[in-house]
């Protein structure tokens, strides 16, 4: 991978975009390896958490436009392309059972933040800024930010930030975009040791449950509880209970 820099260290796999020439713009050699390293990481059994990040005091300036040929640009199908990268990258990301964590790094705007949203988590640079910035070149956001941005911060919220206007940590965090200010890594830690077959049942209903009633979603709680009863985790967490008692 050259666009992207992958390891893991204790549990924990790093993805750092790495194009820090562009703010870490993303061309569709970054989309390749991204979905490759997302992919790895969520295979890997030795992997309990992963970190996404940017290189050089930004974490993703969004999609490189420079990498579209200006002789094409009449004929080029922004649909198309985004079906083909940014569509199958939030699919892969989404699949993923494990805790995630965006470290907005730096400068997040247009689809870099975009998948973010995507992340179960986000922690954000003191002196990092963030924009929904697709109007100001006439486009819709995409990258499923329009899924994403209104579950996390509401659709009122969701609309005023999509016009584009950055915003600083400080105002990130005010409005619920993001967790919390700082480097993740202590966080990152402490999730190294959630149960992960829960974690993954807990996180696919609650991002289902949006568009069920309240009925379905007990359902849903019934299915994903007797998976959660059958796995070694909470076999093991039983029988520490019964032998501390």
């Amino acid at each position: 991978m050259n666009t992207v820099l992958y390891e893991v260290q204790a549990g924990i796999a790093t993805i750092t975009m790495n194009r820090p020439e562009v703010r870490n713009a993303i061309n569709l050699e970054m989309h390749e390896d991204l979905q490759q390293a997302f992919t790895e990481a969520g295979n890997d059994e030795n992997v309990r958490v992963i970190i996404l990040q940017g290189r050089d005091g930004a974490f993703s300036s969004g999609a490189d436009l420079k990498s579209i040929p200006v002789e094409n640009f009449a004929s080029f199908d922004h649909g198309d392309y985004l079906a083909k990268t940014y569509n199958r990258l939030i699919e892969i990301i989404e699949s993923i059972d494990k805790p995630i964590i965006a470290y907005l790094n730096g400068t997040s705007v247009g689809a870099g933040l975009s998948i973010a949203l995507a992340c179960d988590f986000r922690y954000a640079d003191a002196n990092a800024v963030m924009g929904v910035s697709f109007l100001k070149i006439g486009l819709v956001p995409d990258a499923g930010a329009s899924y994403y941005l209104p579950r996390i911060v509401g659709l009122q919220k969701a609309l005023e930030l999509c016009l584009g206007e950055p915003i600083t940590a400080e105002a990130a965090l005010g409005c619920g975009l993001i967790n919390q200010i700082g480097s993740p890594a202590e966080f990152a830690q402490k999730l190294t040791r959630v149960p992960l077959t829960s974690y993954g049942l807990m996180k696919k209903n609650m991002r289902n449950s949006f568009d069920k009633s309240l009925a379905e979603v007990l359902e849903m709680e019934v299915e994903t509880q007797r998976k959660a009863g059958k796995s070694p985790e909470h076999i093991q967490a039983i029988q520490s209970f019964v032998k501390k008692r």
